[in-house]
């Protein structure tokens, strides 16, 4: 019993296969939609994961390089059935969006511009954000448990939203208060702590995905040349996931920059509409480079298109994530027993309570994106606030997201149910006259 929630026997790796199955397609909402889901079937539907257990691994992977929640994923099927079921889990959790992005890239490629899904997808939208508002409040109500807890939940989403602090620097902070603030002599009820993991299996570890990671973008490199599109994509993308930290967010302003202003593979519309594609397709937001990489090997590659456009998402795909699984692999098994360490213990509880101010400022952020078609930054001294146009209000996802919540908590409807009511609805709205 951890935190009011007792884990169910584990299930079996089929099982485990079908709700990750499912996740990977209801993935919608970027990160705070997708730490959302998770929570809801993991934790709270199914019970495989205790509640402080999927905390401090969502602690772990925000610390890390890269999209974070694909790498939870990854987490909770090592957690659940080691490195196979940390496979099955993270690539079940990428592959139907980088499969609908690589039809959909295609598409554009070819035709100039990508499918309008736009109706269709905002009724799922705003479905996404009433359960982003639910498991926040859940979250909260479980790890919000004291002042101090209260007061780094709002710190850090002060700082994220008010005044654009560096993700890095919100967690070192509330890491450093928790280590230097946590109650030496409270005990830890996990019962003993786990044994140490033998450095020689974590350098093992390492070795075997470094491996795994680069050898192929080397032959890459090998077969088409230093100066090669897809050697300049692995190289670039290699290089984000290990220096990107801070979530989808923080990486998609600078792959941006790189995409736009170093390379000129696509231009500022193109990228936003690679970014479009991305929000409205299950998955991590991440997924947007997989379009960047078949554009440009489409254009650049010298060779067939669409043969080059296929290896160009690939190789972005390859490069973006099996980092992952390098660092969940190597990570995971110390994360149980860092919970077992009283400062250390204390330093993650401190992350906890700004994680929740965290992910309510994805989930504001989400929110106005989703609520209003206008958003601007506004500037002042240390201040940096996206602010909404109010004139530019749609009142359709609005009323659905106010439905999804009815159907949802009210009515205790099904996810799936309550995700395919408000796509329809969106879609029949945009289809009157």
């Amino acid at each position: 019993m951890t935190n009011g929630t007792r884990t169910s026997a584990r299930p079996s790796m089929g099982e485990m296969i079908r709700v990750f199955h499912r996740i990977g397609w209801l993935s919608f909402g970027g990160p705070a939609g997708q730490i959302a889901l998770m929570h809801r079937e993991l934790v709270e539907t199914r019970r495989w994961l205790d509640e402080k257990s999927y905390l401090s691994a969502l602690n772990f992977c925000m610390l890390l390089p890269g999209p974070e929640a694909m790498q939870l994923a990854t987490y909770a099927g090592w957690r659940l059935h080691g490195v196979a079921g940390g496979l099955a889990a993270g690539l079940l959790f990428v592959l139907p969006g980088a499969l609908l992005i690589l039809v959909l890239g295609f598409g554009y490629a070819a035709f100039g511009q990508a499918p309008s899904v736009e109706a269709l997808f905002l009724g799922i939208k705003a479905a996404v954000l009433a359960i982003v508002l639910q498991a926040l409040a859940r979250v909260a109500r479980r790890s919000l448990v004291g002042p101090l807890d209260w007061f780094l939940a709002g710190a850090a989403f002060a700082g994220l939203f008010l005044f654009a602090v560096p993700f890095p620097i919100i967690v070192a902070a509330a890491f450093l208060i928790g280590f230097v603030t946590a109650d030496r002599t409270e005990a830890v009820a996990l019962g003993a702590p786990p044994p140490t993991v033998p450095l020689s299996q974590t350098l093992r570890t390492v070795a075997v995905w470094l491996a795994i990671w680069i050898l192929p973008l080397v032959g890459v490199a090998l077969a088409f040349g230093p100066t090669h599109v897809l050697t300049t994509l692995a190289w670039l993308y290699s290089k984000l996931a290990v220096v990107t930290f801070g979530g989808a967010y923080a990486v998609l302003t600078f792959m941006s920059q790189q995409i736009v202003e170093g390379y000129g593979w696509l231009s500022a519309g193109e990228m936003l509409d690679a970014l479009g594609l991305a929000e409205t397709t299950p998955g991590p937001l991440i997924l947007v480079g997989e379009f960047v990489g078949l554009l440009a090997a489409w254009r650049h590659g010298g060779g067939p298109p669409m043969l080059m456009g296929f290896l160009g998402a690939a190789v972005a795909l390859w490069a973006t994530f099996v980092p992952c699984f390098l660092w969940i692999f190597a990570g995971a098994p110390y994360i149980e027993r860092i919970t077992h360490e009283p400062r250390l213990a204390g330093g993650l509880r401190a992350v906890t309570a700004a994680v929740v101010g965290v992910i309510f400022n994805l989930a504001l952020w989400f929110a106005i994106h989703v609520l209003f078609s206008r958003v601007e930054r506004v500037e002042a001294g240390l201040l940096s606030v996206g602010v909404p146009d109010l004139t530019s209000l749609n009142a359709v996802p609005a009323v659905l997201c106010v439905l999804a919540a009815v159907l949802l908590i009210g009515r205790r409807r099904g996810l799936v149910e309550t995700l395919a009511v408000c796509a329809l609805l969106s879609l029949g709205w945009s289809l009157i006259p």
